[in-house]
């Protein structure tokens, strides 16, 4: 039996959803007309019998009350009644006349009446002597006919007691007495109508599986739009979206718009695969590079040293110096690189983090330190230190590690020296602002534009790509470590800035926690 089962089943998956709903639904309306048919022949197969139930006893009350004198005894053939007796019976508006047989004690036949409908077919009888007449009872019972004819509904009585002189010198063998009328019209009809029930079911099926068919077919036609739309997709057209098919509020409305969001996110991020992996081009590129130049130069002051070209200890001591400066400019942009890494790990929630141990840090104190960093730096420079926005300096104590943010403060002010004007203004602010620590680098150079403004914290980014090494500009991974080491603080980075106006940056940490006093 499994096995059928499963390759019938197999079978099943081979064919279409379309197919396999019209077989579905063609099969559970034949389940369905097959039962309803079946309970309604039931019905009225049971109705039919009670009328013939209700029919059979009064006949039965009638013939008990008969002197079985009327009719012949078993050795003779069974007789019509009278025709009075005949026309008093026909108003109890049977089925069938009745097959009337008188029994004694023992079930034997000891006269009978053929009221002229059985045509010699009557009932297949058992024994029914005193004891099976009682089992009876005066209920009617089914039994087969003689000769594969129709079923009967008979119903046992014993005779009543002799009530007048006549009657009581009729014979006395017969105890009870037999009705039994045929059920031939009643099965006939349940029949006619079963048979009836049946064409009209199999022909509903032939036209309900041709209607089912075409409206499953108009029911698929928005999937095959969408099947449509998948396919140009799978061709690489990710702009391609499911038209509006059906009313939101069903449910291939409802599939066609989460269809259209979930393709409106895969590109989204298949556009932001695009430009992350081109991003990483560029860093590859530009990383490349950056690393290439200090060793260029460290490569051709050795291979001039190798060559002999270098006569002096003069030029032996400049070439030096001058490897000493490119492996010292390689190794800060290796550490860079380092540190971006370890940085991009601690975001994206890989266990070797940052390594930061966060403290209260009082931000004024490297603000201090900052600016007597740029004093050194440019002696002629006015550096005020300020509150937040130029106002008055404030406590700002910040839950940070001192050794990151002392980084992050000197990226800050070194980008301000190297990208404005020499002698122009630095102004340093620390304070607290809607409840975070705040330090701030203003700076009154030529500023920056929008473009410039949204790209500055791209690593290897700058906005002269004109300007010489010798500048003092570094690889463009300064203001990338700010704001990955703010990040790693859980705060964040603000940039202000105009053409013109001068820039400013905004470090905004979150607040060290109070202590109160025990």
């Amino acid at each position: 039996m499994k096995p059928l089962l499963s390759r019938l089943r197999r079978s099943a998956y081979r064919l279409s959803l379309r197919s396999r709903l019209v077989l579905l639904t063609v099969a559970l309306l034949t389940a369905g007309l097959l039962a309803s048919t079946v309970f309604v022949n039931h019905l009225l197969r049971g109705y039919l019998q009670g009328r013939a139930d209700s029919q059979l006893r009064p006949a039965a009350t009638l013939f008990a009350h008969i002197p079985p004198t009327l009719a012949p005894d078993s050795t003779t053939s069974p007789r019509p009644l009278s025709q009075a007796a005949a026309t008093r019976l026909s108003a109890l508006n049977l089925f069938d006349m009745p097959v009337v047989v008188y029994l004694d004690a023992e079930g034997r036949t000891v006269g009978a009446l053929d009221l002229g409908s059985s045509a010699g077919t009557g009932p297949e009888l058992s024994a029914l002597d005193r004891t099976a007449v009682a089992a009876h009872g005066s209920g009617p019972f089914t039994v087969p006919g003689r000769h594969d004819g129709p079923r009967w509904r008979v119903t046992v009585r014993p005779l009543a007691a002799p009530s007048t002189p006549l009657a009581r010198t009729t014979d006395r063998r017969a105890v009870s007495v037999v009705v039994a009328t045929s059920l031939g019209k009643a099965d006939a009809t349940a029949d006619r109508l079963w048979t009836i029930s049946l064409g009209v079911a199999a022909a509903l099926l032939a036209v309900l599986a041709v209607v089912g068919r075409f409206a499953v077919r108009s029911g698929f036609r928005p999937l095959a739009r969408i099947e449509e739309t998948a396919t140009a997709i799978a061709a690489g057209d990710l702009s391609h979206r499911v038209p509006d098919l059906a009313d939101p509020r069903t449910e291939v409305g409802r599939l066609a718009a989460v269809i259209n969001d979930m393709l409106g996110q895969i590109e989204i991020a298949f556009d932001a695969r695009s430009r992350s992996e081109a991003r990483m081009r560029r860093f590859v590129a530009d990383a490349s590079h950056e690393l290439r130049t200090p060793l260029v130069g460290i490569k051709g002051s050795t291979d001039l040293y190798r060559m002999g070209a270098l006569s002096g200890p003069g030029d032996i001591d400049r070439t030096m110096t001058r490897i000493a400066g490119e492996a010292e400019r390689l190794a800060r942009l290796v550490e860079d690189l380092l540190k971006l890494a370890r940085l991009d790990e601690s975001q994206a929630g890989h266990p070797t983090g940052t390594g930061l141990r966060l403290a209260p840090t009082d931000l004024r104190t490297l603000a201090v330190d900052a600016l007597h960093d740029v004093r050194a730096l440019d002696p002629t420079r006015p550096v005020d230190l300020t509150g937040p926005g130029g106002g008055p300096l404030g406590s700002a104590a910040a839950l940070a590690d001192e050794a990151a943010l002392r980084q992050v403060v000197s990226n800050l002010v070194g980008n301000a020296v190297t990208h404005t004007p020499a002698g122009s203004p630095i102004r340093i602010g620390v304070g607290t602002t809607d409840g975070h620590a705040v330090l701030e680098v203003a700076d009154q150079g030529p500023g920056m534009t929008e473009e410039q403004a949204e790209r500055a914290f791209e690593r290897f980014y700058r906005a002269d790509s004109s300007r010489s090494r010798s500048s003092g500009a570094g690889a463009g991974l300064g203001l990338s470590i700010v704001r990955s080491l703010v990040t790693a603080h859980h705060g964040r980075v603000e940039l202000t800035t105009r053409p013109g106006r001068g820039t400013t940056f905004r470090v905004l940490l979150p607040p060290a926690p109070n202590r109160h006093p025990q």
